[in-house]
């Protein structure tokens, strides 16, 4: 296998169960994907939510750096139109110093909630999110400490400076992202279980490596391995992906019509919704391996991070099992022990 598998998880909150429990399952899942040999393991960030308990990943990331000790650990991103790309930079510099060579810090344009908790975020501050590529920009200065002498704030630094600087990522679903990433020479990783859109994934690759050659051009795909084929396919259900479209132009992805109703009326401007099957490539080990090999081969794909919308815990938790880089002959025959398994949760992700 030539390209390497992450984990992306969302500290979900099962039915019945408490944000403190889906939090020690995280912890858990994180020292099981270092057992297992994923390479990245990124949580989070969503807000005001009653099914997810991750809304402050950088905080999560400390813990789960204390807890492990060789895998990389990271965000999925943060939301950086809330934040000075200061703070953000202060944060993860800190992480990396004291985890040297571990920190990926992935950065993602969507409101990680609704208006109303983007309303609080931003609380005395005037955003419209349209200054995102400037503060991407400014953000990679800061942790490549070379702002520019000509930049407003020549001679700043994001203290304390590590021996060795967190990977910056952009995360997005579109072309334009890919074509950002590729100008400012980072990482860029591509929501397929977003935008299943073939067309714009075979366009952003092109753009990407077209600009970028040396980069990391990563996927983020919604994967759900069982024993069988159709154990799978029953898990993968009919999902779907809600997207709402904004008269002033943007558009957001969610994961149910109640949340994409709400989002709509807090936006306070006409909107339209519209709803899609959910891109999930559901099999067994063999199936799933065959696939991520063909993507792969058709885009260079460097890495695949995996997100599992499995809403039974053992199964979820199995899924990754079934997957692990340690096991990626495709047999099935692995035992599986059934402890703290997993539920999917809501997503929020803007192109």
């Amino acid at each position: 296998m030539s390209y390497k598998l992450s984990i992306l998880d969302q500290s979900p909150i099962f039915p019945g169960s408490t944000a403190a429990n889906a939090l020690e399952k995280t912890v858990l899942l994180a020292k099981k994907a270092e057992e297992w040999g994923y390479s990245r393991f990124w949580v989070s960030e969503h807000h005001h939510s009653d099914q997810v308990a991750g809304s402050s990943p950088e905080v999560l990331i400390s813990y789960l750096l204390a807890q492990t000790s060789t895998i990389q650990i990271g965000s999925g991103g943060v939301m950086l139109q809330h934040y000075s790309p200061y703070k953000v930079a202060e944060n993860f510099h800190v992480l990396s110093t004291l985890a040297p060579g571990r920190v990926d810090l992935g950065v993602g344009k969507a409101p990680g909630g609704l208006p109303l908790s983007t309303k609080a975020l931003q609380y005395g501050t005037v955003n419209d999110g349209k200054d995102f590529s400037e503060k991407l920009s400014f953000l990679r200065e800061l942790i490549e400490n070379s702002v520019d002498e000509t930049h407003p704030y020549s001679g700043i630094k994001a203290t304390p400076i590590p021996e060795e600087k967190p990977e910056l990522f952009l995360l997005g679903a579109s072309v334009k992202s890919a074509q950002l990433a590729a100008e400012l020479g980072i990482s860029f990783v591509f929501a397929k279980f977003i935008n299943s859109d073939n067309r714009v994934l075979d366009d952003a690759a092109k753009v990407y490596r077209s600009g970028f050659p040396d980069g990391r051009f990563i996927i983020s795909l919604a994967v759900i391995a069982a024993p069988s084929q159709a154990v799978a396919i029953q898990l993968a259900g009919e999902r779907k992906i809600v997207k709402v479209h904004l008269q002033s132009g943007r558009t957001v992805t969610l994961q149910t019509l109640e949340q994409a109703e709400l989002f709509g009326n807090q936006a306070g401007e006409p909107y339209e919704i519209t709803e899609k099957n959910a891109d999930i490539i559901a099999g067994t080990p063999t199936y799933v391996n065959e696939v991520l090999d063909k993507l792969h081969q058709t885009y260079q794909v460097d890495e695949f991070i995996l997100h599992t919308p499995i809403e039974k815990e053992t199964e979820r938790f199995q899924s990754f099992q079934l997957l692990s880089p340690r096991n990626s002959n495709g047999k099935t025959g692995i035992k599986i022990r059934k402890e703290y398994p997993y539920i999917a949760s809501q997503i929020f992700f803007k192109d």
